[in-house]
């Protein structure tokens, strides 16, 4: 049985596998992939799927477009010791990355909470880093609301008021209009077509892990968030405000109804998504998650691809 088959047939057993290393995930954001995997006795000590990519000539290992994250997974032993637990990870993702094809150009993000950073050195990977707001679901509603910034809590409230919450995924395309006016007035016009958007979705749907949900007021569309979710976390995947409206106040409540939403779930974590934006940031910071770092693995060893990219600028 090869890695992907082997793989195909764990997503089906591991009840922890992220959202986006899914199978399905995969097989809608990437034309071909593969996984690297290492076993431990009769069961697998880690995974790693990945796109198999080829432009102009130029093998990538490249995050696929509106996929956050994208690196191993590892499954810890039931009877692992805490202070055996950063050596495991550390070995695992050292016979992960033998496997992986020798690419010259990498772009990858790896999930939060991984820390080897010194093994992608050895690989002579360039890292840096981007941020994301986790937030805790095992807390109480009166506490989540508690930790967030007092005018947060005043928006939600107004907003409770004169704003009403459907889930609609009719809406998408509005959604899309939404992201799209918005990008395009800072200069930068999404990088993925309607259809793109569509494919995930239905996707989602089939697969019961995401909802659209609208904030109306008057019978108009204020916002809209994209919300996806897998067993243990879910995620504020997409959201777009109607720039013709007062739409702050209905954005903050949304936010609050998909938190609500995902602890009503039995998810343990609600992750935003983090951006480097200034704007975006202060609004996620208000709603009181802890601020997490993740790393992005890159390099660019393509005279061509350098080229390309010199000609872009």
């Amino acid at each position: 049985m090869d890695n992907k088959t082997l793989y195909i047939k764990l997503a089906r057993e591991q009840k922890d596998l992220p959202l986006f290393m899914q199978p399905w995930w995969m097989d809608i954001v990437c034309k071909d992939w593969n996984v690297a995997m290492v076993p431990n006795g009769d069961k697998i000590a880690g995974a790693w799927a990945y796109p198999l990519e080829k432009k102009l000539g130029v093998t990538m290992l490249r995050t696929p477009l509106l996929t956050p994250y994208l690196g191993p997974k590892i499954f810890y032993p039931d009877d692992i010791k805490e202070s055996n637990t950063d050596r495991f990870e550390h070995d695992t993702v050292s016979a992960l990355l033998k496997q992986l094809p020798e690419a010259k150009v990498w772009h990858l993000s790896m999930p939060p909470g991984l820390k080897q950073a010194g093994i992608f050195k050895n690989y002579d990977l360039d890292q840096s880093v981007q941020q994301t707001f986790l937030i805790d679901l095992g807390m109480t509603e009166e506490l989540l609301l508690a930790n967030m910034k007092d005018t947060m809590r005043r928006n939600i409230r107004a907003a409770e008021k004169e704003v009403k919450i459907v889930n609609d995924p009719s809406c998408l395309k509005q959604l899309f209009d939404f992201q799209k006016q918005t990008l395009t007035k800072k200069g930068n016009p999404p990088a993925y077509s309607f259809a793109y958007l569509d494919r995930i979705m239905k996707a989602c749907l089939a697969n019961n892990s995401a909802a659209l949900w609208v904030a109306k007021a008057n019978g108009n569309i204020q916002a809209i968030v994209w919300q996806v979710w897998d067993n243990n976390c879910s995620y504020y995947f997409m959201g777009g405000q109607n720039q013709e409206a007062n739409s702050y106040k209905a954005m903050s409540l949304l936010l609050w109804h998909v938190i609500k939403e995902a602890k009503n779930r039995n998810q343990s974590t609600f992750d935003l998504e983090g951006s480097m934006d200034d704007g975006v940031e202060r609004f996620f910071r208000n709603f009181g998650g802890r601020r997490e770092l993740y790393l992005v693995l890159h390099k660019n060893d393509s005279v061509l691809w350098q080229l390309k990219k010199m000609v872009r600028k």
